[in-house]
């Protein structure tokens, strides 16, 4: 049996949905957690041996405030719960001689013109690409480019500041709004993912995102979700996911290959993968290999073994302790990230019961507070709740979830 003294550290921005799943996981196994975070908390001072305040944007300054603490209060697994702190993570792992994704692995993932060079020159499908500076004249690149593209930022998640170009005064109007997105002080970008942006080939064809877990190398694959709605642009942003696939075995088996050949070009090796895909008549490419679980509170669609959650399964490997099953339960399962349909200020949501009701729905969490101002995407990068649902099929997973968003309203001033 593990330890319950094993101590694990966890990174945990302010702004991420997913602080309760993994402490609740850290809780049920029994481990002594310390948090750190990029603003100091207010119980701090009465709980200097479990949490830290650390800068994300500085790793060098982390590890050393946490290799500080590690001399009085040794660590035994160091984990990142998303994209903001995958690069610290490896480098605090590095110091410590735990185990983890090399540094320039994680650094890699995060920056999407590196990640794509790299699967460039390892021969895996993805688009053709080109990187801009801001500084450059975008009418003069509109001209060079080939169409449809999409023009993206190097390093933000959730669909954010994606927009698909089908002609040169799309490309220019997209290429300024991508600009002012960077610019602005909410972003927390810096240095040189702040000062040019992404031109990538549209790849056509059916969405999927592969959930695994890499281990030594070798990718487990935990989940293949569907993405139903048509994910065709002129943005991006990501609604239904339904999990298992629709697939032909075939088609799974080749995606799994795909993204496993995508974290070898990368050079990441441990720990969990969150990895989008296309896949049309030329098979399945590669849009994009996150060294980080599912975002948002969509783990909840994912249970392992006898019920353990995928954050717990993230735990347990970190630790090296063993994982009886990967399994997942047999029902079908997905999830909705409902949409913010404009601007504005939330004022009401309407019609929650009767959406919960909806036979299949297991849950609705509706995460935007009243009186809060809503951006929708590409500026935007929040949700106003996840619809969460199971049944026997991936059929009515889909309708259930489908029928749910119909009974919801939203006041939106």
């Amino acid at each position: 049996m593990p330890s319950s003294m094993a101590r694990l550290l966890l990174l945990l921005p302010t702004t991420t949905y997913r602080t309760q799943a993994f402490v609740d996981a850290a809780s049920k196994l029994g481990v002594d957690l310390v948090c750190a975070s990029e603003r100091p908390s207010t119980l701090e001072e009465r709980a200097p041996d479990n949490l830290i305040t650390v800068d994300f944007a500085d790793p060098d300054g982390a590890v050393e405030t946490v290799a500080r603490f590690a001399r009085r209060r040794p660590i035994d697994a160091v984990v990142a719960v998303d994209d903001l702190t995958t690069v610290v993570a490896a480098a605090i792992a590095t110091r410590l001689g735990l185990r983890q994704n090399p540094v320039a692995a994680a650094s890699a993932a995060r920056n999407k013109h590196e990640m794509r060079r790299r699967l460039e020159a390892a021969g895996v499908a993805a688009p053709r690409f080109r990187q801009v500076a801001l500084s450059e004249d975008p009418a003069r690149v509109a001209r060079l480019v080939e169409y449809p593209c999409v023009l993206k930022p190097l390093a933000l998640s959730a669909s954010r500041g994606v927009i698909r170009a089908d002609d040169p005064d799309g490309f220019v109007a997209a290429f300024r709004r991508i600009a002012a997105l960077l610019a602005r002080d909410d972003v927390g970008l810096h240095g040189e993912v702040r000062e040019a942006l992404l031109v990538e080939a549209f790849i056509p064809g059916r969405e999927f995102a592969l959930e695994g877990l890499l281990m030594a190398g070798g990718l487990q694959t935990l989940a293949l979700f569907d993405k139903p709605d048509p994910l065709d642009g002129p943005f991006f942003e990501e609604t239904i996911y339904v999990t298992p696939s629709r697939l032909p075995a075939e088609t799974q088996t080749r995606i799994a290959e795909a993204t496993l050949r995508a974290c070898a070009a990368l050079g990441l090796t441990e720990g969990p993968v969150h990895a989008e895909l296309r896949v049309n008549d030329a098979g399945p490419w590669v849009i994009e290999v996150a060294a980080r679980s599912i975002g948002g509170l969509c783990s909840r669609t994912l249970r392992f073994g006898t019920g353990m959650t995928l954050e717990e399964l993230i735990l347990r490997h970190a630790l090296g302790w063993k994982i009886d099953s990967f399994d997942r339960e047999q029902r079908a399962a997905g999830v909705m990230m409902i949409p913010i349909p404009r601007a504005g200020r939330l004022v009401a949501v309407r019609g929650k019961d009767a959406a919960e009701a909806v036979p299949g729905v297991e849950e609705i969490a509706i995460t935007a507070h009243l009186g809060q101002e809503l951006v929708p995407l590409p500026e935007g990068w929040q949700y106003l709740g996840f619809i969460f649902a199971r049944s026997d099929a991936p059929e009515e997973v889909e309708q259930a979830l489908r029928r749910a968003h119909a009974r919801l309203a939203f006041d939106i001033a």
